[in-house]
């Protein structure tokens, strides 16, 4: 699976629309993602792993933490992933469930959390289950596998390099 764009609006410390064009990168699939501290190269992890699997890539963040802080109350939060597995090109979009202001009201009401995936021929996924379950047979990783193979954070990268043998191959 190689990402070729990231779509995050109103999610995590952006309030806005922010986009990442992978495709950028190059091709090789391989990027380091680098920065200073509070920089947002964790929201970037959790914005994809959140669109493949529906939770955060940490442990110690829920789906319901992702809404910005800094969203206006009536600006719609979601991440859009579409990437590229097999020379096929996919598209995942998923907003948690959260408060929003509708347009024609004052009240907040509940945004369900929803989930659209299209396959490369423009077929449709929205059923929860069936989104995972095509994503599991996709990639073929759960999300913590994917979490400890396609995005090693700092300190798991030297967990990785420190454990034996048998640690690596689990």
């Amino acid at each position: 699976m190689r990402p070729l764009k990231l779509t995050m609006a109103g999610f995590g410390p952006y309030a806005g629309t922010q986009e990442l064009d992978f495709e950028k990168l190059g091709s090789s699939g391989l990027y380091l993602i680098t920065g200073d501290t509070g920089a947002g190269k964790t929201t970037i992890f959790d914005a994809i792993t959140y669109a493949l699997f529906g939770e955060p890539s940490g442990e110690s963040r829920s789906a319901a933490m992702l809404r910005s802080m800094y969203a206006r109350p009536e600006d719609y939060t979601y991440v859009e992933l579409e990437f590229i597995h097999d020379d096929q090109k996919y598209t995942i979009r998923r907003n948690p469930a959260y408060k929003r202001v509708k347009k024609a009201g004052k009240e907040p009401s509940d945004e369900k959390a929803d989930v659209q995936f299209t396959y490369p021929d423009g077929r449709s996924v929205t059923r929860l289950k069936d989104v995972d379950t095509a994503i599991r047979e996709i990639i073929g990783l759960t999300r913590e596998q994917f979490s400890q193979v396609a995005m090693i954070s700092q300190g798991d990268f030297r967990r990785l390099l420190q454990a034996d043998t048998r640690e690596r191959q689990k």
